[in-house]
């Protein structure tokens, strides 16, 4: 009998031991990003998300084998979304910013400039919105994303041209690149406002494509920007949402629930960590420019009144075209800018209350 029972014992601890080892899984995702790596928020998604996200998961019984694809090798700028919806990719930093026509309803921040020149305040807000605001939450669902979180903040818009700006007149005839909806914010100034983005941006000016862009000041020494276009002019359009990571939604809902809480938990990481190396490197990026040559000035607030006033309302007429397809743009406009001034914002504009 005690043979017996001691043999039972042993069976049922190999049983266990199978049990777990049939439990424990590792999964192979690949994570893409139209970006490479110099930009910051690619960098922490490799530096932070993923570190995170290993460590998180320690002693599950999961774990992940990741395939780091950035700077357009599986996805280029603009689309992430297609290729984490469509299974290439499980996980994605996505660019809500270069893919307007999906997700509209994220690049509210765009059609609002002047609001808050705070990156980490505006990005910790628009991960809530993503999440609390029912047309945002929708809108990623019905291209087969979960947002994780992880909100790209975007420091500051510059205006960095080959010419001095010392009124808004000077801009009259001019070429400026911009990135999809802030191109809206030239309206109004006589510039001739071109759709571009940061990977093609230094070529374009050096060439006489442009003859400036707007931007933000820790994208432009990484890119070399200053040394084609030397006049920086700090107008405050305002700290921007540009997206966030997401990942396949039926393979998100397939996971275990550990692994659904350490990805979410990790994009949360990844915000706060970004932010602070954003916010650290700024002023420190643009002391650096200057020191090699550029001239950075800043507008006054008048200056900045008769920019926002001279615009089209690029808000409402946004708003009211996603409202004509279905889609709750006004809604949205107003959670956003009343999320904003109850924190604290105090917009040049109040581009819904017009």
């Amino acid at each position: 009998m005690k043979h017996v029972w001691i043999r039972s014992l042993f069976a049922g601890a190999l049983a266990i031991a199978a049990a777990g080892a049939a439990q424990a899984e590792t999964l192979n995702v690949t994570i893409v990003a139209g970006h490479p790596p110099v930009f910051r928020w690619v960098k922490h998604a490799s530096e932070t998300f993923i570190p995170a996200v290993n460590a998180a998961l320690e002693g599950s019984g999961h774990s992940i084998e990741w395939s780091e694809q950035y700077g357009g090798s599986l996805a280029k700028v603009g689309d992430e979304l297609e290729t984490v919806e469509e299974g290439l990719a499980e996980i994605g930093l996505v660019s809500s910013l270069f893919d307007p026509a999906k997700l509209a309803v994220q690049n509210v921040t765009y059609f609002t400039p002047f609001v808050h020149s705070d990156a980490t305040f505006v990005a910790e807000w628009m991960d809530e919105l993503q999440v609390s605001n029912a047309a945002m939450k929708t809108s990623w669902e019905a291209n087969g994303l979960e947002y994780l979180g992880g909100a790209i903040g975007i420091d500051d818009y510059l205006l960095m041209t080959t010419f001095p700006v010392n009124s808004i007149a000077d801009l009259e005839g001019k070429k400026i690149g911009a990135p999809g909806p802030a191109v809206n914010w030239l309206k109004g100034t006589g510039a001739v406002g071109v759709s571009g983005n940061l990977t093609t941006y230094y070529n374009e000016i050096k060439t006489g494509v442009y003859d400036g862009v707007i931007v933000f000041a820790s994208a432009a020494l990484p890119g070399k920007l200053h040394e084609v276009a030397p006049y920086i002019t700090k107008v405050g359009f305002g700290a921007q949402y540009a997206g966030g990571l997401a990942a396949n939604k039926d393979w998100f809902d397939g996971l275990d629930p550990a692994v659904q809480t350490a990805l979410k938990d990790a994009a949360k990481a990844d915000r706060v960590a970004y932010h602070a190396d954003l916010d650290a490197s700024v002023t420190k990026f643009l002391g650096i420019m200057q020191s090699q040559g550029a001239t950075v000035t800043e507008v006054d607030q008048a200056f900045r009144e008769q920019w926002a006033a001279g615009m089209d309302n690029v808000a409402k007429v946004w708003a009211e075209r996603l409202d004509s397809e279905g889609l709750d743009g006004s809604g949205v406009l107003k959670t956003y800018l009343d999320t904003m001034r109850g924190a604290g914002a105090t917009p040049v504009r109040n581009w819904n209350q017009e």
